[in-house]
């Protein structure tokens, strides 16, 4: 049969567009028995004597066979532990992906470095490097560290045979998953097959024997995870590599972990000694300036349990096109659009025939609904030519009606606010439950307030 290797889905001829998920020249041939084959090979090579007998616990937490499991244990490098929930959990499967070239190699090299200086044993398998090409990697990040076992194969059967003849690391890195190949699968490496065979021995390798295992993934053109989208299903812990390669920081970001939060992120600082975490990373999501400008304002975000500080930038121009632009940078689209509707209903702010820019300074991305506010205020302040005091915050979900409504993690956000300096935020009428002994609490309830909190007139024309 035919498979997409972007979608999974299955033709009985060859197409040159994919029909599901209208991707060109992903079709490839595969055997239509590889399923029938693994299983028929496995029903021959398992006798009586081979099935483990399976034990049944009960979830009793002063048991320690039933919380073996969920053991964490550090790894050095706190920016990941802070991802990954507080440590990495004994017999996890996690998977690292992220766009070539981002540092997902370095990062993990790295982490072997700082666990096996703690006593923790590593295995890093590269199937991307030869052994020679690791190690001025290592030199150029300053690693010299002979307890780091390193191995270059891209075949699963030697992984596993490896393992047989070597002590029992506990962690396993493989760089990456798209280079690797079961014998059994006759398909080429990195196709849907064999990234879904391998990714599945792999963590059925580190579950019986409780070892973690972290994958490395490319991702596609469009952001997403190059194979199946099971592979995501499969593993425990999903991480996101984020970040621009002409800037210094990166973003490690958790969008499913079932041993911790999700949408947790970790910062760190691309410097020539490697990656280095960073502790406050609301220093550089906001730019240097101490000026007065029109168009910017700072949100105060929260991503997982962290509180960070995001300068939004918006520009609005005159357009010549009878469609104007609107672009996002570090938001949705379609949010952006949803604000500027509400602007144009609620406040009478017509931006129809004007090219509208929004940008989330240093790269970030956000996705919660208290970025609104920020992102009405800097449009405003755009459009009128308002200017914001830099020591003012803004935070709050906009209703379709103009109104602002409840957000969550408030100390978290104003706490933040404080420890930088900021000396007002704007925030919701109906969070209002905190003193403003440290710093000025500005509630409001409804957009129309802006014009007064900011000090500009509501019949001042749009520029």
């Amino acid at each position: 049969m035919y498979v997409c290797q972007q979608c999974n889905s299955q033709y009985r001829k060859w197409l040159g567009k994919c029909e599901n998920c209208d991707a060109w020249n992903s079709i490839t041939e595969e055997i239509a028995s590889d399923h029938w084959k693994v299983s028929k090979n496995v029903r021959n090579t398992t006798s009586a004597h081979q099935i483990k007998k399976i034990e049944v616990f009960n979830l009793d937490a002063n048991n320690d066979t039933t919380c073996e499991a969920s053991t964490r244990y550090s790894v050095g490098i706190e920016e990941f532990n802070r991802v990954l929930g507080g440590g990495i959990v004994m017999g996890a499967a996690i998977l690292l992906c992220g766009e070539p070239g981002i540092g997902k190699s370095t990062l993990l090299l790295q982490l072997c470095d700082t666990a096996q200086k703690q006593g923790i044993f590593c295995l890093y398998i590269s199937g991307e490097e030869s052994i020679s090409q690791i190690k001025i990697r290592a030199q150029r990040l300053q690693i010299n560290n002979p307890q780091i076992h390193l191995a270059a194969t891209t075949s699963v059967e030697e992984i596993r045979q490896l393992l047989r003849t070597c002590a029992p690391p506990a962690i396993i890195i493989i760089d990456s998953i798209q280079t690797l190949y079961c014998e059994y699968v006759e398909s080429a490496p990195g196709t849907i097959n064999q990234v879904r065979f391998c990714a599945l021995e792999l963590i059925k390798i580190a579950k019986d024997s409780g070892i973690t295992l972290i994958i490395v993934g490319h991702i596609t053109k469009d952001g997403q995870i190059a194979g199946p989208k099971t592979l995501e299903h499969m593993v425990d812990t999903v991480l996101y590599f984020e970040g621009d390669n002409s800037k210094q920081y990166r973003i490690v970001r958790a969008v499913k972990n079932r041993y911790g939060s999700t949408n947790e992120i970790g910062v760190f600082e691309m410097s020539g000694d490697g990656l280095v975490g960073v502790d406050n990373p609301s220093r550089l999501f906001m730019s240097d300036r101490r000026v007065e400008v029109s168009g910017a304002c700072i949100f105060a975000g929260v991503e997982g349990s962290r509180s960070v500080l995001v300068e939004v930038q918006a520009l609005v121009a005159s357009s010549f096109l009878a469609t104007p632009r609107r672009a996002a940078v570090g938001c949705d689209l379609n949010r952006l659009a949803m604000m500027l509707a509400i602007l144009n209903s609620r406040l009478k702010v017509n931006l129809s025939n004007k090219e509208v820019y929004l940008n989330i300074v240093g790269g970030m991305k956000l996705s919660e609904p208290a970025l609104d506010l920020a992102i009405i205020v800097s449009l405003v302040s755009a459009a009128k030519n308002v200017k914001i005091p830099y020591d003012t915050a803004f935070f709050g979900e906009v209703g379709l009606s103009g109104e602002l409504r409840q957000v969550a993690h408030i100390e978290h956000r104003v706490n933040e606010a404080v420890k930088l300096g900021f000396k007002r935020v704007i925030l919701p009428y109906s969070n209002k439950q905190l003193d403003e002994d440290i710093v000025e609490l500005c509630y409001i309830k409804h957009i129309r307030e802006l014009a007064s909190v900011l000090g500009y007139s509501q019949d001042t024309k749009t520029k």
